[in-house]
């Protein structure tokens, strides 16, 4: 895989980074224990390729200033209206780095849940974990499909290997089961 190449950019105004947008190209910033901050830009098309292979929170292997690093994306920020990205920060980091990063959660069963008339209300949808770089998930499951309504989710309940450890309080709720109300029934008793 090619690496994503980063270009130094100067900050002129807040104008600036508006204009390059529009043209395709997203400003962001990187940072390390063994550099300064740099503001660079990278190309959208090639950025969203990156993300989508890598995840919001996953590691890239970048080219910036002729130099190959790895990086740890720490925060993509989006558009609220048509969800593209608009900012990027990134963590430069070493192989054998142990990295703290939030994972997302994959609620597996969540259709079938909904076929039976539950809901499942995500109170969060990443974790916080500890690992080696080079372990580090694209994202961690649950499984929720057989779950009824008033079942629980906490993070304990979730399973990831020994190479990696789980850093938020295990007993916070992550999702909650309820039934589906209908609207009709509710409407009818409005009315009463």
């Amino acid at each position: 895989m090619n690496n994503l190449n980063l270009f130094i950019r100067e900050k002129i105004n807040g104008n600036s980074a508006n204009r390059n947008r529009k043209q395709g190209v997203i400003p962001g910033v990187i940072y390390g224990k063994k550099m300064a901050n740099l503001l660079f830009e990278v190309g959208e098309i090639e950025l969203n390729r990156e993300i989508s292979l890598q995840g919001d929170h996953g590691i890239m292997d970048i080219c910036i200033n002729g130099k190959d690093i790895k990086g740890l994306i720490k925060e993509v920020q989006r558009d609220p209206v048509n969800h593209n990205i608009i900012h990027l920060d990134i963590e430069e980091i070493d192989e054998n780095d142990n990295i703290a990063t939030n994972v997302p959660i994959n609620f597996i069963g969540e259709d079938l849940l909904t076929k039976k008339g539950k809901v499942l209300q995500k109170e969060r949808d990443y974790v916080k974990v500890s690992c080696n770089a080079d372990d580090l998930p694209k994202s961690v499951d649950i499984n929720v499909e057989r779950a009824i309504s008033g079942d629980v989710f906490r993070v304990c309940n979730i399973e990831v290997g020994k190479e990696i450890s789980i850093i938020d309080n295990l007993e916070l709720v992550i999702a909650s089961i309820s039934n589906e109300k209908k609207l009709t029934s509710d409407l009818q008793d409005t009315d009463k």
